[in-house]
């Protein structure tokens, strides 16, 4: 067999690839060396924009079985039988790290899922926790600012986490769970994914349920201590990613259950909490999980770059039967995941193979940067027109919604909008064990003891004042482990967090 010609992008054959063209055989280079120019030219054009959360991330192709029966919760093609199968991407990731930081850090973990469905792509984006640090998308940039660099000496800060944490209360929930070993997952192999925000299914009949995603790893649960990840730090800080490749390349391949819960939306006016605050989770007893199919990950992408880092997830990404609800954060998300992507890879991204939907697209899109003409030539760019036979099906047409309010304002608390502390408290003596609790407060006392600067006691009193509020002796021991003395102010907070357990 013939052997492949060497080219230039536009495919003309070429020669001399490793030798520039000079005057003499030590003259100066010529800028008609063509070939020259356009390596170094797209050699310094290799890489985009990092995300700014997630840099850090790996991804792999994979497999969706639908096993159980939800077609009454909706009408979502996906869902219509059990058996249906469909092709999908994941992509896990640290959140506030840079793209060569470690993989093992103290973070929560991002769990980004793309699903090819027949009736379009459908991204899951989320994350290995069921609940958020803010509820509102427009704290979300003071949010990320903490957990990144201080601008002047481009070092982390313990001071800048704890000081927005202290002053916005409604994170306690996913600071506990940042602190326990939940925080250092044993890779992405063995941790759960949740989609975090409450969604809406709809089914043939146009009824609406509010649902939760959780998928639940078939591998287990496996954390690392404090100790160990600080050690993976610095023997391997791809850790996360090598561990992912290695099991799917000798075919280990890793697998998570999805299960949904799933709220009326009678159930949804009665319940405790708002149903759409993404700081706060649904109690598996008054809802419990109903198994859904298997998420399966079987095959390494043959270039990271190409699919993982241009890979774009938006929870706008949804299909028929599938929407979103009134969830404050996921309503800035709908905007901003979209407008990152146009950002960072470009307005034409969603042509790339791994975000291109592998059944039909027909729109008028057109033009741009990077635009690929091949699917719709000299077709019509305008709607409606006499040429073309696309028509808007009535079949998908989005279920209206019956606002309670026809008022505009800025709303930021209603009833029990502002109790931060009876799930928090509930994690912390409930879900955890002795060893748990142990290992949460050794996490806390030790990232707590960087808080530096003239406002420290200020800001340790304040979270401090928090932690009394979801439970007593959490307060005491992170108090006592910080050498601080408890005064009567920080015990008379302690008691709004007893009520209700």
């Amino acid at each position: 067999m013939a052997s492949k010609k060497l080219t230039s992008a536009s495919g003309a054959p070429y020669f001399e690839h490793q030798d520039s063209q000079t005057v003499g055989p030590r003259g100066p280079v010529l800028l008609q060396d063509f070939v020259l120019q356009e390596n170094l030219a797209h050699f310094v054009r290799e890489r985009i924009p990092e995300r700014i959360v997630h840099a850090k991330g790996s991804g792999a192709y994979g497999k969706f079985t639908v096993t159980h029966d939800i077609s009454k919760y909706t009408r979502a093609k996906l869902f219509s039988k059990v058996g249906n199968e469909c092709r999908m991407f994941a992509r896990f990731s640290t959140v506030g790290g840079e793209k060569g930081s470690a993989d093992t850090e103290r973070d929560p973990r991002g769990f980004a899922l793309k699903f090819y469905t027949e009736d379009g792509n459908w991204d899951m984006v989320g994350n290995n926790t069921p609940v958020f640090f803010i509820k509102d998308a427009k704290k979300f940039p003071d949010f990320i600012h903490t957990q990144k660099r201080i601008p002047k000496t481009n070092l982390k800060s313990a001071t800048m986490k704890w000081d927005f944490w202290s002053l916005n209360p409604e994170s306690l929930h996913q600071v506990l769970i940042l602190m326990s070993d939940r925080g250092t997952p044993y890779g992405y192999r063995h941790m759960h994914g949740f989609g975090s925000h409450t969604y809406s299914m709809i089914n043939k009949d146009n009824e609406r349920v509010w649902v939760k995603f959780h998928f639940k790893t078939k591998q287990g649960i496996k954390n690392f201590e404090d100790d160990q990840a600080m050690m993976m730090k610095g023997q391997n800080p791809d850790f996360a990613q090598e561990d992912l490749v290695t099991s799917i390349e000798k075919g280990d391949f890793p697998k998570w259950t999805l299960f949904i819960q799933v709220m009326t939306e009678e159930q949804a006016k009665e319940f405790r909490w708002n149903p759409f605050d993404v700081t706060k989770v649904w109690f598996h007893d008054e809802f419990p999980l109903i198994e859904v199919g298997e998420m399966e990950l079987n095959e390494i992408p043959d270039n990271f770059f190409a699919h993982v880092e241009q890979a774009t997830f938006s929870p706008s990404h949804l299909i028929s039967g599938i929407s979103f609800s009134p969830d404050k954060m996921l309503q800035g998300r709908l905007f901003s995941y979209p407008d990152a992507h146009r950002y960072r890879v470009g307005v034409n991204s969603h042509q790339l193979e791994v975000n291109r939907c592998p059944f039909a697209v027909n729109n008028y899109q057109r033009d741009g940067a990077m635009a690929n003409s091949s699917s719709y030539r000299d077709s019509p760019n305008y709607f409606p027109n006499s040429f073309d036979d696309i028509t808007a099906d009535p079949e998908y047409k989005d279920l209206e919604y019956d606002l309670d309010s026809t008022d505009v304002a800025h709303y930021n608390r209603n009833e029990n909008d502002d109790d931060h502390y009876t799930q928090p408290g509930l994690l912390y003596t409930k879900a955890m064990n002795a060893e748990a609790r142990e290992n949460l407060i050794h996490n806390i006392v030790d990232s707590m003891r960087d808080i530096s600067g003239p406002k420290r006691e200020e800001i340790i009193s304040r979270q401090l004042c928090h932690f009394f509020r979801a439970n007593i002796e959490l307060g005491m021991k992170i108090a006592l482990g910080l050498q601080v003395n408890i005064d009567a102010n920080m015990m008379s907070h302690s008691k709004n967090g007893e009520e209700g357990f």
